[in-house]
C-alpha cells in the first residue's frame, strides 16, 4: 500500500491529472441524512446541508429520521423551517428501525427523485461546493460511487480524538489510495460520498445483515463490475468520538461488521471468474482487516508464559527468535504511517519527534483495544447477530457543557474496564518477567509488553475516569 501510495503521488506531481468538469446539464442528486437520537448534533447538520450550491429544481434532500427521543420533533421543526425558505428538504420517519440505518437509506431511495444519492452522517459537515467537485467524477458511466476522504473538527481535543484521526488518515491515504490506484476492492465509508443510484439497484440495494452496510454494498458493486472513485483531495470534516464508550460502540461495529462481511462475501470473492488472482488475494486480507486484534491478543497473552517456556527450554531458543518478525513488521508500520503524518504536517525533525509520540501512543492504545475488539470479531465470525449500536454525539465546539451530562453519554461502567485493568496487571507481570527468568534476564519482549501495559492501563484510566 505505501509503494502503490508513494506512486501515486509522485504521478500527481509529474503528471497531474486535469480536474474534471461539469457536465452541461447537472443531474438530479438526493442527499440522504439518516439520522437516530441525534439531539446535540441535527441543527448544525441541516444548517451546513442548506447551504449546498446546487439548483434547488435538481436538489432532493431526505432527512431520515428513526429517532425514538424529542430529537425528532426537534427535525419536524428544523425541516420546517427551511422548507419555509425554499430549500427542497422533506422528513422521512418509519414506524420500526427494521435493518437499521440500511433500512433507512434503502426505505428513502424508494422516493429518491435523483440519479445520484449523496450520503451524509450526522455529525458530517460537507463544504458548499461539495456536489460540485464530486459530481465531475461520474464521466465515466462505469463509475458507480465517488468517495471523499475524512477530516477531523476536534483532532485536537484529547488524546483519544489525536488517536483517532491519527489512524483514520492513514486510512483514507495509505490504504483507500493504495487500493483504488491498482483498482483493487475498495470500501465506501458509509458517508461523504455519493453513489450512482443505478450502482445501489444494481447491486442488490442495502442489506441489513451485517454492522457495516456499507463494505457489504461496495462489494457487491464491484463484483458487478462497478467502479469506485476515490478523492483524496476533497475533505469532508466530522466529528470524531470523544468518550470511551462512544469509541467502543463504533469500534465494535466496524470490527464485528468487517468479520460479518468477510463471511458473507469472500466466497463470492474467490468463486468470481473475472478477479484476478491479486485482487482476490488483496480482498481476502481488506475482509481479514478487523481480525487483527484477534491475532495481536493472541500473539500477546501467549508471549509472558512463553519467557518461561524459552528460559526452561533452551533448546527450542531458535523459535523464539521468529519474534523478530514483530518487530520488522512494527518498523514497516512505523515507516508507512510516517510518510501519511509528513503529508498532513510537514516534514522536518520537530515534526519527526511528534510522529514518534503519536505513533507510541496509537500504537499501545490500539493494543488495549484487542480485547474488545477480538470479542466484536469472534462474534462476527461466529454469525451472532447484534443491534446497530449508534455511535453518540455530542457537538462539543457549540456546548460548553461538562460531557457527562450529555443524555447520550453512557452513566453505567463498562465490564471491559475491569478486564482492562486485569490485563494491565498481566503485561506489567511480564516486565517484571523479564528480570527473573533467568540470571542474566531476558528482555527481548520487554517493550512489548512495556506497549500492552501502557495501552490497557490507558484504556482503563480513562474507562474509569469517565465513572469518578
Amino acid at each position: 500500500m505505501l509503494r502503490y501510495y508513494l506512486h501515486y503521488e509522485n504521478k500527481k506531481i509529474n503528471t497531474p491529472d486535469p480536474l474534471p468538469s461539469l457536465p452541461k446539464t447537472l443531474p438530479k442528486i438526493t442527499i440522504q441524512l439518516p439520522l437516530y437520537n441525534e439531539l446535540y448534533v441535527v441543527e448544525r447538520l441541516l444548517e451546513c446541508i442548506s447551504k449546498i450550491e446546487y439548483p434547488k429544481n435538481k436538489l432532493q434532500i431526505q432527512v431520515l429520521d428513526d429517532s425514538t427521543d424529542e430529537s425528532l420533533e426537534l427535525s419536524k421543526r428544523l425541516v420546517l423551517k427551511h422548507q419555509k425558505n425554499k430549500i427542497p428538504v422533506e422528513l422521512i420517519t418509519r414506524k420500526d428501525r427494521k435493518g437499521f440505518k440500511a433500512g433507512a437509506l434503502k426505505h428513502g431511495l424508494e422516493t429518491a427523485t435523483g440519479d445520484f444519492i449523496a450520503i451524509f452522517d450526522a455529525d458530517f459537515l460537507p463544504q458548499s461546493d461539495w456536489l460540485l467537485k464530486t459530481i465531475p467524477h461520474f464521466k465515466n458511466p462505469n463509475t458507480g460511487v465517488v468517495q471523499t476522504r475524512w477530516g477531523h473538527l476536534n483532532r485536537d481535543f484529547s488524546v483519544l480524538t489525536e488517536i483517532q484521526a491519527f489512524a483514520l488518515d492513514a486510512h483514507f491515504l495509505l490504504e483507500q489510495v493504495g487500493r483504488n490506484q491498482q483498482n483493487h476492492f475498495i470500501n465506501f465509508n458509509g458517508t461523504a460520498g455519493i453513489w450512482r443510484k443505478e450502482c445501489i439497484l444494481d447491486a442488490g440495494n442495502w442489506e441489513g445483515d451485517t454492522l457495516t452496510e456499507d463494505l457489504d454494498l461496495s462489494y457487491r458493486a464491484q463484483l458487478k463490475k462497478w467502479k469506485f472513485q476515490y478523492l483524496d483531495d476533497v475533505v469532508t470534516p466530522a466529528e470524531l468520538p470523544v468518550t470511551l464508550s462512544a469509541i467502543r460502540s463504533q469500534q465494535f461495529r466496524w470490527n464485528k461488521g468487517g468479520a460479518e462481511n468477510f463471511r458473507k462475501m469472500i466466497g463470492r470473492v474467490i468463486r468470481s471468474n473475472n478477479i484476478s488472482f491479486s485482487v482476490k488475494f488483496n480482498a481476502l486480507f481488506h475482509l481479514l482487516n478487523s481480525s487483527m486484534f484477534l491475532n495481536v491478543l493472541v500473539v500477546a497473552v501467549l508471549s509472558v508464559p512463553l519467557l518461561y517456556i524459552k528460559a526452561h527450554y533452551p533448546d527450542l531458543r531458535f523459535l523464539f527468535n521468529l519474534s523478530g518478525l514483530f518487530i520488522a513488521s512494527t518498523l514497516i508500520f512505523f515507516i508507512c504511517y510516517w510518510f501519511i503524518h509528513k503529508r498532513i504536517f510537514g516534514g522536518g525533525l520537530s515534526s519527526f519527534l511528534e510522529y514518534i509520540k503519536r505513533f507510541l501512543l496509537f500504537y499501545s492504545l490500539v493494543m488495549g483495544f484487542a480485547v474488545h475488539n477480538s470479542i466484536a470479531v469472534l462474534e462476527g465470525h461466529m454469525g451472532k447477530k447484534s443491534a446497530f449500536v449508534r455511535t453518540p454525539k455530542f457537538n462539543i465546539n457549540a456546548d460548553s457543557s461538562p460531557i457527562s451530562t450529555n443524555k447520550y453519554s453512557l452513566k453505567n461502567s463498562s465490564i471491559f474496564t475491569l478486564i482492562e485493568f486485569f490485563f494491565g496487571l498481566y503485561f506489567l507481570f511480564g516486565m517484571l518477567s523479564a528480570f527473573r527468568v533467568s540470571a542474566e534476564g531476558d528482555f527481548g519482549l520487554f517493550p512489548f509488553h512495556l506497549l500492552l501495559f501502557i495501552g490497557f492501563s490507558s484504556i482503563f484510566y480513562h474507562g474509569l475516569k469517565r465513572n469518578l
